[in-house]
C-alpha cells in the first residue's frame, strides 16, 4: 500500500491580511507543517501541494500572479514535490491529481488544508468516491464563519459540522498527533 499527503489550498490569502481570512489558519499551518515533515522522512516521493487559482476574477482571491495565490511558506514546496493547480474546490476536478496519484501506485490518502467546509470537503468526498483510502487530519484545517438568512454559523462549529459529516462512513479523522503517533 503506498500512502501519499494531499495539502489543499494553503495559501496566502487564507492567513492575516489576506483576502479571505480564515479563523486560525496558523494552528491548522502549523499542525500541517508538521505532517509533510513526516512524509519528506517517510514519503517523499508522494507528496502533492494543491494550489487554488482563481478562474474568475470575482472570486476576489487566489488571484492569478497575486501573493495571495502563493502557497504559505509554512508549507513551502520543495522542488521535488508535485504542485497540481486547481481551479474548482474539488482537488481532482479537472486537474492530473488523480493520474499522478495512480501513477505512484497510492492507494491511500491523507488529505488536509483549506476550507474545511469548501475544498477540504469536496476533496475528501471525491477521493474517497476514487475508491482512495483516506484519512483526513482535522486539526490541520481551518475554515470561517458562514451565514445565511440571519443566521450565523461560527467557524468552529461549521468545522466540526463538516468534519463529523466526513468522519467514518466517509473517511478516518485523527488529529495531527494521534496521525504522528500511529505511523
Amino acid at each position: 500500500m503506498s500512502i501519499a499527503l494531499i495539502i489543499v489550498d494553503i495559501q496566502n490569502d487564507y492567513f492575516p491580511n489576506g483576502n479571505m481570512e480564515l479563523s486560525n489558519p496558523e494552528k491548522a499551518a502549523t499542525n500541517a507543517a508538521k505532517v509533510l515533515e513526516w512524509f519528506r522522512q517517510n514519503h517523499k516521493d508522494n507528496i502533492f501541494h494543491v494550489q487554488h487559482i482563481a478562474g474568475d476574477p470575482a472570486l476576489g482571491f487566489f488571484l492569478p500572479g497575486t501573493v495571495g495565490a502563493e502557497i504559505h511558506e509554512t508549507v513551502q514546496p520543495l522542488e521535488t514535490e508535485s504542485i497540481i493547480t486547481k481551479h474548482f474546490p474539488n482537488s481532482f476536478l479537472k486537474t492530473e491529481l488523480e493520474s499522478k496519484l495512480r501513477e505512484s501506485g497510492v492507494t491511500k490518502v491523507v488529505v488536509l488544508g483549506m476550507m474545511t467546509h469548501m475544498c477540504i470537503d469536496a476533496t475528501v468526498r471525491a477521493a474517497v468516491d476514487l475508491g482512495f483510502e483516506t484519512t483526513l487530519i482535522e486539526d490541520a484545517c481551518a475554515t470561517l464563519e458562514l451565514s445565511y438568512n440571519g443566521k450565523v454559523v461560527p467557524a468552529e462549529q461549521v468545522h466540526h459540522a463538516f468534519v463529523g459529516a466526513l468522519n467514518g462512513m466517509y473517511c478516518a479523522v485523527e488529529s495531527t498527533e494521534d496521525f504522528l503517533q500511529k505511523n
